[in-house]
């Protein structure tokens, strides 16, 4: 369904898509291209990096038959019909708009662009070429996410009125890419993304106003600590992300008669089950609380909707995600992005300086 209320017809895939991999990063190595290598709609045809042993390396081991020793190789493969993009933040833009003027669809990495106006260019380089680029969210096609969306919609809290989140881990290595400003460092690109794609996506609209309260690491400059409110007018987004306190995450969706809890909302293993705690309300020791258990889901599944809309015809058809039934159309996929920028750049506001010391 989209935000508009259509339903958006489901698109079957008619052959596999030739893939091709920017880069060597660990999240591309060890789940995604796996994940499209499972996948009945993906092959992954050749891998690039700016180190031609690098890509070789990793070439071998994932039986990817050519390694590319630099990125423009790559994307100017004429086998390669996509590119996945996982490349440092602040590389998203440049290589995908590069990828796009060469004829080729994209998957980007979150965050697709590091402000508003990277978005704005991405969307322009969509429309100037036909092409398509969607940022790779899986939240928005995972299964414990889509019940929960449809949960939500059905009544099964009543009205929705709260959401809160929490995001963290803990890393001071000041050479890691997550701790670089110049690279997109930082919490709120790295995992506060999360928090604010997830409650417009459960809203179905835009804040209003965005608030945001952030502490920035006094060496490496990088926010460690950002919290923020989304004021939705019919309820409120509150959530809080960190670098640097111990690892944890849930998710809590709040209505007039009944709660959503997401036990692990945006690492979701793929080798067990998730679980979602669905809660009536009738006392405070748990009594009414019922547990749903969502099956293991490998990555390929969650690529299938994009992978489809690549296969039969790029962004002018709409398509759809896999078999939980939550579907976006592609010409809205900058959009939103562009929407969640948004809301980032106004939760990232510089502090006010303190006065100085009587």
């Amino acid at each position: 369904m989209a935000a508009n209320g259509n339903t958006i017809p489901r698109v079957t895939a008619t052959r596999k898509v030739r893939w091709g991999v920017l880069g060597v990063a660990r999240i591309a190595t060890h789940q995604v291209i796996p994940a499209m290598q499972r996948g009945e709609w993906s092959e992954v045809v050749a891998i690039a990096s700016r180190d031609k042993a690098k890509s070789s390396a990793a070439a071998g081991p994932l039986g990817i038959r050519r390694a590319h020793g630099s990125y423009e190789a790559l994307i100017d493969d004429p086998d390669i019909e996509a590119i996945y993009n996982p490349l440092p933040n602040h590389l998203h833009v440049p290589w995908t708009i590069r990828a796009l003027e060469a004829g080729k669809h994209v998957l980007c990495e979150k965050p697709i662009g590091l402000d508003v106006a990277d978005a704005k260019k991405l969307i322009d380089a969509r429309d100037r070429t036909g092409r398509l680029v969607q940022e790779a969210f899986m939240v928005r096609t995972h299964p414990q996410w889509t019940t929960a969306r449809e949960m939500v919609q059905q009544g099964r809290i009543g009205d929705l009125r709260s959401i809160s989140g929490y995001f963290s881990y803990f890393n001071r290595d000041a050479g890691n890419i997550r701790n670089i400003p110049d690279y997109g460092g930082g919490a709120l690109m790295d995992i506060g993304c999360y928090l604010i794609h997830t409650s417009r996506m459960i809203f179905d609209r835009e804040p209003a106003r965005v608030i945001g309260l952030i502490d920035r690491d006094p060496d490496m400059r990088v926010d460690r600590l950002t919290s923020m409110i989304l004021d939705f007018e019919i309820g409120h987004a509150i959530g809080t992300c960190s670098t640097q306190v111990v690892a944890y995450q849930r998710m809590h969706i709040v209505g007039t008669s009944g709660r959503i809890e997401i036990e692990i909302p945006f690492n979701a293993p793929a080798d067990r089950p998730c679980r979602i705690f669905v809660d009536d309300g009738r006392d405070l020791f748990g009594g009414g609380i019922e547990t749903i258990t969502i099956p293991a889901v490998v990555l390929e599944s969650r690529a299938r909707g994009w992978t489809s809309g690549v296969s039969t015809g790029g962004h002018r058809r709409q398509y759809g995600s896999d078999r939980s039934g939550l579907q976006i159309s592609a010409n809205r996929a900058l959009a939103e992005a562009l929407a969640a920028i948004s809301c980032a750049a106004s939760a990232h506001r510089r502090r006010r300086p303190r006065p100085a010391p009587c």
